[in-house]
């Protein structure tokens, strides 16, 4: 006979978007919810209402993991079920022991979901189901119910649940046999904790989950509603959920849609934006051919689309906007782990975790922020013997900080170790320059050979920080994402690391420009402000230009020489500065056609992969525009000006 509880493949794989969605949301609040709980391990106190919240995500999820087949996820979770409850009860307080496979089993847990939503091997559980196991059996039974928490009573422990199934039917409902009828007899015995409809060679049925305290001859007398019962045994028992105060429905306002959908309807939205530019274009060029009266009026209209447009940009962009706490409650957990690992103090402190980023960031970001964090723990803070003899507190201080800059999200990642070990760096790899003239590092350099594949200043390997492997992954991550990595520490005061991307990669503004007749787009938050630049003010120093700006020296990169094209012979230049204080850097372009919002398309080609170059887009006139990755011109520049000079 089928199995009534495992619908079919089919049936399954429509609810499975479903399923990881509401699993990751689940986690989610266990993941915050175990933080706040280890305050109270090996204390006499217990937090019954966290405890509560806990219990029943992870009831939640194995009951949904029972609901798709995935009985290793359905296991753990019912495990660390069984552990919370007993907490809850009261049977024992909350141990060190305890807590760790509390952490251990949701990490393994989650891995568990993530390897059946990419169809990875699943990682093995009997190890962490055995010691959620030993925890249970090893709980100490004479500890007395926390403050608060209410004692069983002997009716509670009388009573005993059923599960019922019920097939509807039209020969049923004749007779005055349905799903409310069910329920009004039911109640009529018990309580009635969940109802449940499932799927079985394409009929429906209702499993309704009963504690009553009738006896067997008393469900007899349900015969006529034509149920099948069968009871259920104690560890199995389903917890009664507690009623909303108020209405007895609450209506959710919140609709789960697929990331996928998200990402049509914005590419419908960049066609627009396509079809916009090209209007444009039409109207230009009917200027002549009417009246003034019938422009004004097509150019209101016109201006009226692209502000309508404009705002439905907005719109769809901030649905798919998510907080950034997403990814910073994760790394508390790593946080935790490390520095256990590692026997050193660290306190993670978080800022902006309301900063919205897109959705599509939000996975890509998770990397790159754990090999960073898992860097500051292991490379940047001390031992506690090491910073008390530098006259720091013991306890180590890691910073993850988030901010918008208009079109720009801002993440720093610092800590108060002991700095970059410039000098080991520059001894790894002995070609490069990291000082200037005047002694001062060069950052920009700095990060560049330390994000160089294999480099490493350590002796020895380690979980935290493996050999050679880390900053190079997050460099190529960031300029995947079409941001920018910088760099700065301070010997005995720490490192920071401060990454700036786009709020979003799908559409975006950017500013048009030429050389040797050939179009470029930038992106505009890339580009700090833009500049006129006369011939004759442009000085050579050592085979580089630069010129006088705002009392500094800015270098000049010219577009032109990147990608070998023929320089301005004559008349004005224009540049794009890019960058901040000594950092910065004037991308010298022909001329400067204006802003424009375009739709970013990546370049999948290999023959396209040419560094500098971060995607295409098209004006309304059918021609792509290569979009300029300045980041990569930038690093470029230096490679070519070398070559120059070696000539």
């Amino acid at each position: 006979m089928a199995d009534l509880n495992q619908p079919p493949d089919d049936f399954v794989n429509q609810f499975l978007d479903d399923y990881f969605a509401e699993c990751e949301e689940h986690l989610a609040v266990v993941r915050a919810g175990l933080l706040n709980l280890e305050r109270f391990v090996d204390s006499s106190i217990a937090d019954t209402a966290q405890l509560d919240e806990l219990f029943r995500s992870f009831h939640t999820i194995k009951g949904i993991s029972g609901m798709v087949g995935l009985s290793p996820a359905e296991q753990l979770a019912h495990e660390m079920e069984g552990y919370l409850r007993v907490l809850r009860q009261g049977e024992a307080l909350l141990s060190k022991e305890g807590f760790d496979s509390l952490i251990e089993g949701t990490k393994v847990l989650e891995e568990v979901i993530n390897a059946h939503k990419t169809h990875a091997p699943a990682p093995a559980i009997e190890r962490t189901i055995e010691i959620l196991r030993e925890v249970v059996a090893g709980k100490d039974t004479s500890v007395t119910p926390a403050k608060g928490q209410p004692e069983q009573t002997q009716k509670t422990e009388d009573k005993k649940q059923w599960r019922f199934l019920f097939a509807p039917s039209q020969a049923r409902s004749e007779a005055g046999i349905n799903v409310n009828t069910v329920r009004a007899r039911l109640q009529s015995i018990g309580d009635i904790l969940s109802t449940t409809p499932l799927v079985h060679d394409g009929d429906v049925l209702f499993e309704l989950i009963v504690s009553t305290s009738a006896s067997e001859s008393e469900l007899d007398a349900l015969k006529d509603l034509e149920l099948t019962s069968e009871p259920i045994e104690p560890e199995e028992k389903v917890e009664p959920i507690t009623p909303t105060s108020g209405t007895s429905q609450t209506i959710s306002t919140s609709v789960r849609v697929d990331l996928v959908r998200l990402d049509q309807l914005m590419l419908l939205v960049g066609e627009l934006v396509v079809t916009r530019a090209r209007l444009e274009k039409n109207l230009k060029s009917i200027r002549t051919s009417v009246t003034p009266v019938q422009w004004r009026q097509l150019q209101e209209v016109h201006v009226a689309f692209g502000k309508q447009l404009r705002d439905l940009r907005n719109d769809v962009m901030r649905v798919r906007m998510v907080p950034i706490a997403e990814v910073f409650d994760r790394m508390r957990f790593v946080v935790r782990d490390i520095s256990r690992e590692t026997r050193k103090q660290v306190i993670l402190e978080l800022s902006g975790q309301e900063t919205e980023i897109d959705k599509f960031l939000v996975e890509r970001l998770m990397d790159p922020l754990l090999h960073l964090v898992r860097n500051s723990i292991s490379h940047g803070i001390e031992s506690e013997e090491q910073r008390i003899a530098a006259g720091k507190p013991a306890e180590g201080h890691i910073y993850l900080r988030a901010t918008t800059a208009g079109e720009l999200v801002v993440i720093e990642v610092g800590d108060d170790g002991r700095g970059i070990d410039v000098k080991s760096v520059a001894a790894q790899a002995p070609e490069v320059a990291l000082w200037d003239d005047e002694g001062r590092i060069d950052f920009d350099r700095l990060l560049e050979t330390i994000s160089a594949p294999g480099l490493s200043t350590r002796d020895h390997a380690d979980r935290a920080s493996g050999r050679g492997v880390g900053m190079d992954v997050v460099a190529r991550a960031i300029s995947d994402l079409d941001g920018s990595l910088s760099v700065f520490t301070e010997a005995g005061k720490g490192t920071t690391f401060r990454i700036e991307l786009p709020l979003t990669l799908a559409i975006t503004d950017a500013l048009i420009a030429t050389a040797d007749a050939q179009t470029f787009a930038i992106h505009r938050s890339a580009v700090q402000e833009v500049i006129e630049i006369e011939p004759g003010s442009i000085k050579v120093l050592e085979n580089n230009e630069i010129i006088l700006h705002r009392d500094e020296v800015l270098p000049l990169v010219r577009l032109s020489r990147v990608f070998n094209l023929k320089d301005k012979k004559e008349g004005s230049l224009h540049a794009f500065v890019i960058g901040t204080g000594n950092r910065a850097t004037g991308l010298v372009v022909d001329k400067v056609l204006g802003l424009r919002e375009v739709v970013v398309r990546s370049l999948s080609d290999p023959l396209t992969d040419v560094p500098g170059v971060g995607g295409a887009t098209e004006l309304g006139d059918g021609r792509p525009i290569l979009i300029l990755d300045v980041m990569e011109i930038l690093n470029a520049s230096r490679h070519v000006y070398a070559s120059q000079q070696s000539h």
